[in-house]
């Protein structure tokens, strides 16, 4: 049968700049796989502004460590062989890889030009403060370490409709570049008035040229890595309808199991479906609404109803195109979109993404190896491991919910005939201690299922009428189910 899917996002913010995280993947692959874990999203593979850059200050978006350009041959995370090597690694152990793509800016250009620019409020980019003027800008991108190895194509400023420096005045803000059919893109998100432009050098995806060598470049990409998927960045900041494009030539070029999900940061559900309808469904989202509730819960504790915490979750209304997460790079402490879910609820946050049947659900490389920097925080995996291995063997069959406590929820799994010991029980109390009655089936009548969180330890014997009361303890989570024969 159909075993249940699971990502892990391999990478945090502050992975060692060592150029040896292609290797570790290479070297966790059977483990990852072993865990329940069948796909990673690895972080940017191309080569960006300097060695230490995470990956989204993209430079060359065809050198994948290979060439010397930026003071360096390889990325943050390894060489182009490494790269090649761990995908190919990964996939011995049926371990599929999604590529994290960065479309939307270019930075670190190799020339300036200057070109006429229209200053716009930052925080309405449809507002002019000032007339047209000339600045100098970095815009023009030659990539001479490359040396038009994979493409010829030269970015200029008319590849561009804004940027943010202008290096006559050595003054920062947001400047919109003016030419032929030049504007803000209006097939973006509206926050600021029109969210188009983000940072650096930004992509104009009116300009036919630049359409057709980012299409390009995405099919040579994967020709090139053999990955089974691509993960989009900022694509609330991306004409949607070039998304759309571009999107249905990857499923064109690789079949249509090839999977891409993006991330739209945005947790308004109609901005959401919108979305998704103008790309036909032909990618997924991150379900950003049910990462903002899991982080209220977190830090409300028992004031927090957690009957409602997957209302208005894209996981509940499109549970067929939502990639769910509990954190990622951006909300890990320090970064961008800091919303990191507090420690005690961590575990129960977790429970909620890979013991339920909907959504694509994706463990953060930061909650299971911890996070460094100047701030580091243990990893998580003897917590995530127990679930994991649930959601692997046991999270499987109907489901039926018992969210009808403030404090205290729980549902059920009911088992599969294909896989014997199947099933479980969840319980997650936010107050004090608590227990659900809840119904597993008259078929497991008598059997006694264990807690393989931990938390409890204690057995549940299911009654002859398939009902038995699950306790938790306040302010964790307890998930109930047979023990498999070496745990007896």
């Amino acid at each position: 049968m159909m075993r249940n899917h699971t990502m892990m996002q391999f990478f945090e913010w502050h992975v060692a700049a060592d150029g040896e995280h292609w290797k570790r993947l290479a070297e966790k692959a059977p483990e990852l796989k072993a865990v329940g874990i069948d796909a990673v999203w690895i972080p940017p593979v191309t080569k960006a502004v300097s060695r230490e850059d995470t990956g989204y200050g993209v430079y060359d978006l065809y050198d994948l460590g290979e060439f010397p350009q930026k003071n360096t041959v390889e990325t943050k995370y390894g060489t182009k062989d490494d790269l090649v090597q761990a995908i190919a690694e990964c996939q011995k152990n049926g371990v599929a890889v999604y590529v994290d793509l960065v479309m939307n800016h270019k930075a670190g250009a190799d020339e300036k030009e200057t070109f006429k620019v229209i200053e716009v409020d930052p925080h309405d980019r449809n507002k002019e403060i000032s007339e047209p003027f000339d600045i100098e800008g970095w815009t023009k991108f030659t990539f001479p370490g490359r040396e038009d190895k994979y493409s010829s194509f030269k970015w200029n400023y008319t590849h561009f409709n804004g940027t943010d420096y202008d290096a006559k005045r050595d003054r920062t803000g947001v400047y919109r570049i003016l030419g032929d059919n030049k504007g803000w893109n209006p097939n973006v998100d509206d926050e600021f008035g029109n969210y188009d432009y983000l940072m650096f050098a930004n992509i104009d995806y009116s300009h036919p040229e630049v359409r057709k060598e980012m299409i390009e470049w995405g099919k040579w990409l994967v020709d090139t890595l053999q990955c089974s998927g691509y993960r989009l960045d900022a694509i609330k900041h991306i004409n949607h309808d070039f998304i759309k494009e571009f999107a249905g030539e990857m499923l064109k070029k690789r079949g249509e199991d090839f999977y891409i999900v993006g991330e739209f940061w945005n947790s308004n559900l109609e901005d959401c479906r919108r979305f998704l309808d103008t790309v036909d469904y032909r990618i997924d989202l991150f379900d950003v609404s049910l990462h903002y509730k899991l982080h209220a819960a977190s830090q409300a504790g028992k004031s927090y109803d957690l009957s409602k915490i997957l209302e208005d979750t894209l996981v509940q209304t499109h549970p067929l195109n939502a990639v769910t997460f509990v954190d990622n790079h951006d909300s890990q402490p320090h970064e961008a979109l800091e919303s990191w879910i507090s420690d005690w609820f961590k575990q129960s946050a977790y429970a909620l993404i890979l013991l339920r049947r909907d959504g694509y659900p994706v463990v953060f490389y930061g909650d299971y190896y911890g996070i460094g920097g100047p701030a580091p925080l243990d990893g998580k995996k003897a917590a995530l491991d127990p679930l994991l291995y649930v959601r692997y063997h046991k999270a499987y069959g109907e489901q039926e919910d018992y969210f009808d406590h403030p404090n205290t929820i729980g549902w059920v799994r009911r088992g599969t005939d294909e896989l014997p010991g199947s099933g479980c029980a969840v319980v997650i109390g936010n107050g004090d201690n608590g227990d659900k009655r809840m119904f597993v089936g008259e078929a497991r009548s008598g059997e006694a299922w264990i807690d393989y969180t931990g938390n409890l330890d204690a057995t549940v014997t299911i009654g002859e009428d398939g009902w038995a009361v699950f306790p938790v303890k306040g302010g964790s989570v307890s998930v109930w189910a047979m023990p498999d024969e070496d745990q007896d």
